[in-house]
């Protein structure tokens, strides 16, 4: 097991309304993500899952932190923004780019922390989940961001699950 169920920062669920579900289920996936990560050095956070994959740890955070920073600043806040970790030249930049350096996983575990601190305050800001953003011309409202984003995290999370059991035989919750 990852963490002892005394010990789990994860809630169980028991959340009232709808806007506090939507919350507490997605920062539930994301402390799930940090479960994951662990313990564990630049240079396995970095390994590659099986070749010729990019998908890796490291490379799920700094992704992540790119999927928090399009929906919740650019779709949600409506800010022009350059994305994080991506580029014409490099599309996938935050798989290619996750290598085994602890100054790199330093600056993606801080990206995407400051990514999520500032989802938190719109959310928390926000008169009510049925706000809208933009989305390529198309409005959206925030439930479904924060539906989205539960599901991106609970996939990201199944990967993290066989990643992080190739890396050293942990399974867990």
């Amino acid at each position: 097991m990852f963490v002892h169920p005394d010990e789990d920062p994860r809630t169980d669920g028991g959340f009232r309304g709808e806007r506090d579900v939507l919350v507490g289920y997605l920062n539930d996936q994301r402390l799930t993500l940090e479960l994951k990560c662990a313990g564990l050095d630049a240079e396995a956070l970095a390994r590659r899952s099986v070749e010729p994959s990019d998908l890796s740890l490291l490379g799920l955070v700094r992704h992540l932190a790119g999927v928090e920073q399009y929906w919740f600043r650019q779709v949600m806040a409506g800010q022009e923004i350059r994305r994080h970790y991506r580029s014409e030249e490099a599309p996938a930049g935050e798989f290619t780019g996750a290598v085994a350096d602890p100054e790199l996983v330093a600056d993606a575990w801080a990206t995407w922390r400051a990514e999520i601190a500032f989802a938190e305050e719109l959310v928390a800001r926000a008169p009510g989940v049925d706000v809208t953003g933009d989305c390529a011309g198309e409005p959206m409202e925030l439930r479904e961001v924060l539906v989205h984003m539960i599901e991106e995290y609970a996939r990201h999370n199944g990967h993290a699950d066989l990643l992080r059991e190739r890396i050293d035989g942990r399974v867990g919750q």
